[in-house]
């Protein structure tokens, strides 16, 4: 009887932490080339090697420093662009420029050094929410391999990375 008693809290524990260990799963924010893989959250240290604290891992939307200075990534670190000829507005990226740039799905944190005031959403006409940050719609780009990566910088002169602030990095 006693070991029938000793297995009861063992038990028990295990399954709290099963619980515990569902509930802190990822949560797929429909970004295309977003991992949900929590494992992956360690990638989120910036290019210089400084590792980010826990609210901003915790974090939808961050700064991560890069050659082109420090830009806004995802969760994951995964660089996010803007579009020039959404102006600020609805998205206008749709069928194979969709297809190279993926939207990225709704997002509810930010991290230090971003304004949360300027985080939005704008609705697509396909039904999809996208994700905004001072009022531009924001994309992935899908020559972006991994985290950090900004291959998708000055495409055709109408896709950069952005700032702080929510403005286009031209540089």
């Amino acid at each position: 009887m006693s070991s029938r008693t000793t297995w009861k809290p063992l038990l028990a524990l295990m399954f709290a932490l099963a619980l515990l260990a569902t509930a802190c799963g990822g949560d797929d924010d429909g970004g295309d080339s977003a991992s949900t893989d929590d494992a992956s959250t360690d990638d989120a240290s910036t290019d210089d090697g400084a590792t980010t604290d826990d609210a901003a891992a915790a974090a939808d939307l961050m700064l991560s420093t890069t050659d082109l200075g420090d830009v806004l990534v995802d969760d994951q670190g995964n660089t996010v662009y803007l579009f020039v000829p959404d102006a600020q507005g609805d998205s206008t990226c749709y069928d194979e420029c969709e297809a190279n740039w993926p939207i990225v799905g709704e997002l509810s944190t930010v991290g230090d050094g971003l304004d949360a005031s300027l985080l939005g959403t704008t609705e697509r006409t396909t039904g999809d929410v996208q994700a905004t940050y001072n009022g531009w719609p924001l994309y992935y780009f899908v020559n972006d391999a991994g985290p950090g990566q900004t291959n998708g910088q000055g495409v055709n002169d109408v896709w950069y990375v952005m700032d702080a602030a929510g403005n286009a990095i031209e540089g």
